[in-house]
């Protein structure tokens, strides 16, 4: 059996944080979309600078994330046993997701209703909207917590099957036939083609898919929907399996400059196929959806590894400041979206340039969540469920 890498990766810990992060800048940009207005604070000046930005990040983030996941998440069943992992990612990702979506629907409804009031001069409007549909299973609203949600089917459906094949005996076989597959693809260039065809294909297959937002969040209902599925559910797989052998990352990296020349292409392709202009029923060109599909998928892999590359090379080295910052990453990313929607309120009547309010809403958010990070959390109970035991100060 190939020998697992079991050691800290301060790299990929960097990067994995670094993808959270980016969540920040992408969410942050949606009051200053152009075109139809889905989010709940519009501001009163768009860019399409600003949507341009939220465009190309959501094509890779959170594929790096979910691939950088399934990475760790094989390397802490080996390190803990599985009956540890469940207890540790019930702790980490399950008490987090109780805890925090009470507290993030509450500042939701409450910024709603600021924001209803702001935009109208400071008096609620005769007529407000409509309130929302009553939850159900089916549209209960997971917030943008919906990755700790996803990630405990992720890990559950993981343990089961490698369960399984232990149970039948063929586990061993079904290892060395991914390290064999991995190794062929990997050497031969192709690992984000083979990848992007299963995306590609649920593309094609959704009469109702949204192109300007590529893989849509799972963030409504307890299934999970088709797309984000079989995106993330690759992602994650590759991940696991890419942590059987140190090898098999470096294989899958190794061609980082040709990853990252055609991953702009890629999105460049795609940006001058829809525009920057969000509308809910965004045209693509007669006969352009598969080409499309195929394009934004190809884009999405070839980001994904280009991107991993370049980091692991950068940041090889271990930083306390990189160490820090991922630490905090997952604080961050918790309580985000309520901070930037405050802010995205605020600003939202100003008349400064987009890119400037833009810039002002994460110059505030990012230093003032890292102070309460490092006043309520880093060395505190929320710090030692959210990412084990610290030294004190």
């Amino acid at each position: 059996m190939p020998k697992p890498t079991s050691k800290r990766l301060h790299s990929l810990d960097a990067v994995r944080g670094g993808s959270l992060l980016l969540g920040i800048f992408f969410h942050a940009a949606f009051s200053f979309f152009p075109g139809d207005q889905f989010w709940l604070v519009v501001d009163t000046q768009r860019s399409e600078v600003v949507s341009g930005t939220a465009y190309v990040l959501h094509i890779f983030r959170m594929t790096i994330f979910f691939v950088l996941a399934g990475y760790f998440a094989r390397m802490q069943t080996y390190r803990l046993g599985s009956g540890s992992f469940v207890r540790d990612r019930l702790k980490r990702i399950g008490i987090p997701l109780v805890v925090f979506w009470p507290i993030v629907m509450a500042c939701f409804i409450a910024l709603a209703i600021w924001g209803t009031i702001h935009a109208n001069g400071g008096t609620m409007p005769e007529n407000p909207p409509p309130p929302p549909p009553p939850m159900t299973l089916q549209n209960f609203p997971l917030t943008h917590l919906w990755f700790l949600y996803v990630l405990l089917i992720f890990y559950a459906v993981s343990l089961a099957l490698r369960g399984l094949f232990s149970v039948i005996r063929v586990r061993g076989l079904i290892g060395k036939a991914s390290d064999h597959i991995l190794n062929r693809v990997s050497s031969a260039g192709v690992l984000p083609i083979v990848l992007a065809l299963p995306t590609a294909a649920t593309f094609i297959s959704q009469p109702m898919w949204h192109p300007f937002f590529g893989i849509p969040a799972p963030d409504y209902g307890f299934v999970p929907n088709p797309i984000a599925s079989v995106a993330y559910g690759t992602a994650f797989t590759v991940g696991w399996l890419l942590q059987r052998d140190a090898e098999h990352l470096r294989r899958a990296i190794r061609l980082r400059p040709l990853y990252l020349g055609a991953a702009v292409a890629l999105t460049a392709y795609c940006i001058s196929q829809i525009g920057l202009n969000v509308t809910y029923m965004q045209a693509i060109p007669e006969g352009g959806k598969t080409l499309y599909s195929i394009a934004y998928s190809l884009a999405t892999w070839t980001w994904t590894f280009g991107l991993i590359g370049l980091c692991t090379k950068i940041w090889s080295k271990e930083s306390a400041v990189r160490r820090y910052i991922a630490d905090a990453s997952y604080w961050l990313y918790l309580i985000h979206l309520p901070v930037v929607m405050a802010l995205q309120i605020w600003v939202s009547q100003w008349t400064l340039a987009a890119e400037i309010k833009y810039g002002v809403i994460l110059g505030l958010s990012i230093p003032f969540m890292l102070l309460t990070y490092e006043l309520l959390v880093r060395y505190t109970f929320v710090g030692w469920i959210l990412n084990g035991k610290k030294r004190s100060r």
